[in-house]
């Protein structure tokens, strides 16, 4: 692994992990009243594009880490839809 994908890899776990505590605090409380629908729907949608990117330039960290994400957020975003 090389220095350019190592720093890859860290950051994409550090940005990924980032959305663990909202989405536990949103699973846990179901109190969503600071999470902006419009935030969480263009945050998604950017990431899915990310993830799509990253297939176009083969790069692994890039794919994974924001699969991962698009995952918490989208968890986020369907509770926050659910629970208006």
């Amino acid at each position: 692994m090389n220095t350019t994908d190592l720093i890859g890899y860290i950051s994409a776990c550090l940005t990924t992990i980032s959305f663990v505590p909202q989405v536990l605090h949103s699973i846990k409380t179901r109190d969503l009243s600071g999470v902006s629908l419009p935030m969480y729907g263009l945050f998604s949608a950017g990431v899915a594009g990310w993830v799509i990117y990253g297939f176009y330039i083969a790069s692994l960290p890039i794919i994974i880490a924001n699969s991962i994400t698009l995952i918490l957020a989208c968890m986020v975003l369907y509770l926050k839809i659910k629970h208006r």
